[in-house]
């Protein structure tokens, strides 16, 4: 398969010009590596659609090919994100902001649902917990900043979470854990 015209960034793009096709790079971005049915239960989506939308995923580079499995007389096809389902602050910035709202409202949902859970529950009952919420008065300069900084936070983020990935193989389940950051100018 010959690679796919544009940058990662450009494929990121037309991956998410459909809503499930997002949800769906997201799911293998946090599983590492997945089927479709896995993914089209953990969406709870019907496998023929799921299935079409990581056709497309893996057309455009967006994910990739890790192995086959032999199931029932066919082959369970796995893959993984080839692509990071969010954008750095340049590429944010050039998204008309219609689409910049569509894009945040899933994760956004989600972050919500799943700390109102975590507060209800034990979520928060880890020692290596955190919560936090700071109001901030900042000129340009100090939201730059602020952004720079979270942008780092969220590459050493991801550092860590491969080291974790290499380290645990197929080691017993991780500790499975969220972070959710949020910088917004308020109203």
């Amino acid at each position: 398969m010959t690679a796919p015209a544009g940058s990662s960034e450009e494929r990121l793009f037309k991956a998410i010009a459909h809503p499930l096709r997002h949800r769906i790079l997201v799911a293998f971005d946090e599983t590492g590596e997945a089927s479709p049915n896995a993914i089209a239960g953990a969406l709870g989506e019907p496998l023929g659609r799921v299935s079409h939308h990581v056709r497309v995923l893996a057309r455009l580079g967006a994910i990739e090919l890790v192995r086959t499995e032999p199931r029932r007389g066919a082959l369970e096809h796995f893959y993984r994100a080839a692509v990071q389902p969010w954008f750095d602050d340049e590429a944010w910035a050039r998204l008309p902001p219609a689409t910049r709202r569509v894009v945040i409202a899933q994760p956004l949902q989600r972050l919500m649902t799943d700390v109102s859970a975590a507060a209800k529950g034990s979520g928060f009952d880890h020692l290596q917990a955190h919560v936090s919420y700071t109001l901030l008065e900042l000129d340009a300069e100090g939201m730059n900043a602020i952004a720079a900084l979270l942008g780092e936070t969220l590459d050493r983020v991801q550092a860590i979470k491969a080291e974790t990935r290499a380290r645990l193989g197929e080691a017993p389940a991780p500790l499975s854990t969220e972070l959710g950051i949020v910088h917004f100018e308020g109203t």
